[in-house]
C-alpha cells in the first residue's frame, strides 16, 4: 500500500491567514501563556485546580508530546485548547488567533481525537465522515474519495466502510475517529491518547500517518499518551505534567539526559523518576516542580 495523501490533504489547509510568508514563519503553530482552570465538584467544596500556569509553545510541523498520570490535567488542556472548555486565566493562541476573540478562525485551522470518540452509532463510517465533511464545508464527491484513501491507508478496507459504527470494533472505531479528524486537513492536530485500544499492528500504522501527516501536510501535532515508546518515537519535545503543572519540557533525548547524564534509560524511567509516581496512579495534590527544561 502506498504512503501518499490525498491532493485534498496536502493542498486543502496549509495556508494559514496572515499578513505575509514571513510573518506565517515567525508565529508559533500553538501558543499557550500561563493557562490555569478549576472546576467546582459538588457545593460548598473548594475549586479543584485542575490547570495552575501551564505554559508552552510549538512551532509548525512539531509533534508535541504531553505525559502524565491519569488525573494530571492532559485531556483538560487538550479540550482548553479545542475550546471544549473556557480558560479561567492566561491565553492561548493557534497561528495567532486567539481562541477566544478568534473562535471561527481557530475551529477551521484544528481538529481533535479522543480517546472516547463519539458517533452516530447506527450509521456507517462512511455516513459519518460525510457529515463531518458537510459541517465543515468540504466538497462530498472529494470527501468521499478522501474517506476511503484514508481509512485503507490507516488499515479499513472499503468494504467495511458501510456497516455501522456500533458493529465494529472498539480499534476499529478508533481508526474511523482519527480518519474524521484527518479528513478536514487540520492544521494543528489535537490527539488525546489516540492509539488506546489499538492492537500493534493498528498503533504502528496509526503512528506513520500521524509523521506522514507532519511531513507532507506539514501539519503540527499536540499528542497526550500513555505509550512511551509511542511518545520517544513520534515526538520531538515532551512535556511532562503532573498535578496540573510541567515539571518537564525538552527533547526526549534531553529529558532522558535528566536522569542519567550519558541518556541511557528509558522514558518511562525518566517519567517515574520525575513524577514519583505511575502512569495509572491518581494525582496527589502536591505540588513538586522539579525540572522546566526548555
Amino acid at each position: 500500500m502506498t504512503a501518499t495523501l490525498t491532493e485534498q490533504l496536502k493542498t486543502t489547509s496549509t495556508a494559514i491567514p496572515v499578513a505575509s510568508a514571513e510573518a506565517a514563519a515567525a508565529l508559533p503553530a500553538l501558543l499557550i501563556e500561563r493557562v490555569s482552570k478549576s472546576f467546582v465538584v459538588g457545593r460548598a467544596r473548594k475549586p479543584v485546580d485542575a490547570i495552575t500556569d501551564v505554559s508552552m509553545r510549538l512551532e509548525r510541523g512539531d509533534v508535541h508530546g504531553i505525559l502524565g498520570a491519569n488525573g494530571s490535567g492532559k485531556s483538560t488542556l487538550i479540550r482548553l485548547i479545542s475550546g471544549l472548555l473556557t480558560l479561567d486565566s492566561g491565553r492561548v493562541e493557534v497561528f495567532g488567533h486567539d481562541i477566544e476573540r478568534d473562535e471561527m478562525a481557530v475551529k477551521r485551522l484544528i481538529n481533535r481525537v479522543s480517546v472516547d470518540a463519539a458517533f452516530f452509532k447506527k450509521l456507517s463510517p462512511m455516513e459519518n465522515l460525510l457529515f463531518a465533511a458537510r459541517l465543515y464545508g468540504l466538497d462530498s464527491r472529494i470527501a468521499r474519495r478522501d474517506t476511503v484513501a484514508i481509512l485503507e491507508r490507516l488499515g479499513v478496507s472499503e468494504k467495511r466502510l458501510g456497516r455501522p459504527v456500533e458493529q465494529m470494533s472498539r480499534g476499529m472505531q478508533q481508526k474511523v475517529a482519527i480518519a474524521r479528524a484527518l479528513l478536514t486537513s487540520p492544521v494543528l492536530l489535537l490527539l488525546d491518547e489516540p492509539t488506546t485500544g489499538l492492537d500493534p499492528r493498528s498503533k504502528r500504522e496509526v503512528q506513520e500517518f500521524v509523521l506522514q501527516m507532519r511531513e507532507q501536510h506539514d501539519t503540527t501535532v499536540l499528542l497526550t499518551t500513555h505509550d512511551m515508546d509511542e511518545a520517544d518515537r513520534l515526538c520531538d519535545r515532551i512535556a511532562l505534567i503532573a498535578d496540573g503543572q510541567i515539571i518537564a519540557q525538552d527533547t526526549p533525548d534531553g529529558l532522558k539526559r535528566l536522569v542519567a547524564p550519558d541518556g541511557n534509560v528509558s522514558l518511562e524511567d525518566v517519567f517515574m523518576h520525575l513524577t514519583g509516581h505511575g502512569l495509572e496512579d491518581e494525582p496527589t495534590n502536591g505540588r513538586v516542580l522539579i525540572a522546566n527544561v526548555t
